[in-house]
């Protein structure tokens, strides 16, 4: 399939809010005005879709998967929006995938940008019609008082720009409960990437959150794996080290793995409890991956800040750094 590249933001450029996961009535007042405030100052109009209120909230509830299909399409469909943001993650984005009209999106490339449990739609979007997409920050992230400089930065470098992006890493980074108390904040030094099979490789990026990309396995909407592929996954808290081996193994299983040229990793949360001598452990009983650059400690996943990644867009590993362009 081939492959579209969406158009860059602009000032002045319109960017719509949507809700396929869970919904808006999660994101505290304070969150959302930092948020809206901050796109206005890169010169973005934001709007909200329809279905995107306080009483669309809870995606296993009274807010039906319609809805949150209907709240896409409308963005894709508006010929006036350039940009759609997510409000945030959850858990049941896959549920919306059938009522996806994959013609609509094909005729209106724009940007599409979120983490998480978003990744089953990036997967399916990608798949379907060849359109590059963003895992980066949803609406909600971008709210985040303090210590949100570094993901702004790499934010507008990636939806602004088209020339390469070579990612370093952040001074210091968090997992703390931020979404509660916008005060109340603990941040650690960062000691960098873990280069843990050095390498070089470069090739097309395909990856997101690994156990919701592990959900599309057997199915046409998950990626293909094509020649010279590069893996860029992450998983939150609840990914202890046993669970990321099986998830990750269940890729390595996959016919086409034969086609990933390098592997990249996302940051883990703290209640993972993985370290990089228990990373490396799994790392290196992995026969599939014997041969191929691996970089983990990546600023992206769960904790913060984060990059913003073009799914379908390139990658270059080096050594231990990282290139990332569309």
């Amino acid at each position: 399939m081939e492959k579209i590249i969406p158009s860059k933001l602009q000032k002045g450029d319109k960017v719509m809010v949507v809700a396929p996961s869970r919904g808006l009535k999660l994101i505290g007042q304070d969150c959302r005005q930092i948020a809206e405030e901050r796109l206005r100052q890169m010169g973005l109009e934001v709007v909200f879709a329809p279905n995107t209120i306080d009483e669309n909230w809870d995606a296993v509830g009274s807010w039906k998967a319609t809805a949150r299909a209907a709240d896409l399409m409308t963005a894709f469909a508006d010929k006036t929006v350039k940009a759609i943001f997510t409000v945030i993650g959850g858990f049941n984005s896959n549920q919306i995938l059938p009522l996806l009209d994959f013609d609509i999106i094909r005729a209106n490339p724009k940007i599409f940008c979120g983490f998480s449990d978003i990744t089953a739609l990036h997967a399916a979007i990608n798949a379907k019609t060849g359109l590059e997409t963003y895992y980066g920050p949803h609406y909600s992230s971008i709210g985040m008082k303090h210590g949100c400089e570094y993901t702004l930065d790499y934010l507008q470098k990636m939806l602004f720009s088209d020339a390469p992006v070579e990612i370093n890493p952040s001074a210091e980074w968090s997992d703390d409960l931020w979404f509660i108390d916008q005060e109340k904040r603990t941040f650690m030094p960062n000691d960098g990437f873990w280069n843990i099979h050095n390498g070089k490789a470069s090739g097309t990026i395909v990856g997101g959150n690994l156990c919701t990309f592990n959900l599309l396995l057997g199915t046409d909407m998950r990626p293909a794996f094509k020649q010279d592929t590069i893996l860029m996954v992450e998983d939150d808290a609840g990914s202890s080290a046993a669970v990321f081996d099986r998830n990750l193994q269940a890729l390595c299983y996959q016919p086409d793995f034969k086609n990933v040229k390098g592997l990249v990793i996302g940051r883990f949360q703290k209640d993972s409890q993985i370290n990089r001598e228990a990373l490396e452990l799994i790392i290196n009983n992995k026969p599939e991956l014997k041969n191929i650059p691996v970089l983990a400690n990546v600023d992206y996943g769960h904790a913060t800040p984060i990059i913003t990644i073009p799914l379908g867009g390139r990658a270059t590993l080096d050594n231990g750094k990282l290139t990332l362009e569309k």
